[in-house]
């Protein structure tokens, strides 16, 4: 962990390259496996059990190789976090079909106030004006080029509630264990990873058939071996999407991930255009702008903060009790003196 704190900004941008490259992956290659013109593959939830699978024979490689050292997190704090991560990604499965997509997006926006609004009653952070409003430029922008009909009701709304805490919820909760613990973000991945993978994969196909009407067991007796070199390169993917996000909030804060993350929302719009034709209009664009606008006012702010942190703040003037004790000083001295 400690290595972790000390990282060189080479390494830093290495850990937001990985995310932002293997999350825009994840979609394209999903995009690919879930679309009717793909592979018809709509079981998104138990697609994540498979992801945490993977990611978790992963970790039991390296921990068995002694690539990486185990550490203790009590049991009780491993399943209390994977509740809130599962309850974050039904959340999210059930808000995107309840709710439409300019709902679902404007609720995923939301989740930088939240986290914001979290940390500071969790851990009575506070944010400088620049960053609030580096986050709301960024805001507004990726809400312009992403947002267009919006329609909600009761239940969708409620699932999109409970998404939107449960996320902001597990993000914070990332960085506090790693701290708590003093553990690497691939050894707390590789312990969360586990009971993750085996809830989603029991609980994963009850929830995709309540969302498609499909049964995930009736589609692999016909499945194709597109579908499963599809399937395989999504696994792959979110390996490196599971570690480099442990990595980013690890190293820098919850806000900070959700900021720079919507980088992959422009990405992904950009790459939508290019392999996929879809439509890129003047105000996606003009969106997309102002979005890489707050991102870079946002990073800028985050640095004015640091060296505001960093330098030593001087006291121009004493306190009441200093100065009594000043006074009492004083007087002794000129009692002393007197007897002499």
């Amino acid at each position: 962990m400690e290595n972790e704190k000390k990282a060189s900004p080479v390494s830093d941008m290495g850990a937001w390259a990985m995310n932002v490259i293997s999350s825009v992956g994840i979609i394209m290659a999903n995009k690919q496996l879930m679309s009717a013109n793909g592979y018809s593959f709509t079981f998104a939830t138990t697609l994540t059990g498979f992801h945490f699978a993977v990611t978790a024979l992963v970790g039991f490689v390296s921990n068995s190789t002694g690539y990486t050292a185990s550490k203790h997190v009590p049991l009780w704090e491993l399943l209390w976090f994977s509740i809130v991560a599962n309850m974050s990604i039904t959340g999210m499965n059930l808000s995107l079909m309840l709710n439409s997509v300019g709902f679902y997006q404007i609720s995923k926006l939301s989740m930088i106030p939240v986290v914001c609004v979290m940390e500071w009653i969790i851990h009575s952070k506070r944010y400088s004006k620049e960053v609030k409003v580096a986050v709301v430029v960024v805001v507004i922008g990726v809400g312009v080029c992403t947002v267009t009909d919006v329609k909600v009701n009761a239940k969708g709304f409620i699932c999109a509630c409970v998404a939107v805490l449960a996320t902001s919820l597990q993000q914070i909760s990332i960085g506090s264990l790693q701290k708590k613990y003093s553990i690497g973000a691939f050894e707390l991945l590789s312990k969360t990873a586990p009971i993750q993978a085996l809830s989603l994969l029991v609980f994963g196909p009850f929830i995709d058939y309540y969302l498609s009407g499909r049964l995930i067991s009736t589609y692999m007796k016909t499945i194709s071996s597109g579908a499963i070199i599809f399937i395989l390169i999504s696994c792959s993917l979110a390996v490196f999407c599971n570690i480099s996000q442990y990595l980013c909030i690890g190293r820098f804060s919850a806000v900070s991930f959700q900021v720079l993350g919507h980088m992959k929302t422009v990405c992904v719009l950009t790459l939508g255009w290019l392999l996929f034709d879809s439509e890129l209009t003047f105000k996606n664009i003009l969106g997309m702008l102002v979005a890489v606008a707050g991102m870079v006012i946002y990073s800028w702010a985050v640095e004015v903060e640091k060296a505001a942190k960093s330098v030593p703040h001087t006291k121009h003037s004493l306190t009441e009790e200093e100065l009594n004790l000043l006074k009492d000083g004083l007087e002794k001295d000129y009692e002393a003196g007197e007897s002499k």
